[in-house]
């Protein structure tokens, strides 16, 4: 068995989609033979998680799957591997690097959080 990481991409549409177009991307692992088994689970994944729901205002919320984007297979695991990559731009770069200070700080005190019911 080998495994791989694929891109599973959905476009998410509101109400009649007047709204920037949003796509969400998503990494899944995956645990196939091949790649034709790995590709054909990731597009199962795809199929299967799409869906429809009305939001607060009772607009309709899509989320539809595009395609699988990405497949890679894992030779091995290694310390410290780069998984993915993706170039974020921005005209509020103080805005994005709070944003990220802020997720960092949720992650430590929900690990310190955590080790506290250890003991």
């Amino acid at each position: 068995m080998n495994w791989y990481l694929s891109k599973i991409i959905f476009r998410i549409i509101c109400g009649e989609g007047n709204h920037t177009p949003q796509f969400d991307e998503q990494l899944r692992l995956i645990a196939a033979h091949d790649e034709e088994e790995a590709l054909r689970k990731a597009m199962d994944i795809g199929e299967k998680e799409q869906d429809a729901f009305y939001n607060h205002e009772q607009q309709l919320v899509q989320w539809k799957f595009v395609n699988v984007a990405e497949l890679y297979r894992f030779s091995g695991l290694l310390d410290g591997a780069e998984m993915y990559s993706r170039i974020h731009e921005t005209d509020d770069p103080e805005g994005y690097t709070d944003l990220v200070h802020r997720r960092a700080d949720h992650i430590r005190a929900s690990t310190t959080h955590k080790m506290l019911h250890l003991l």
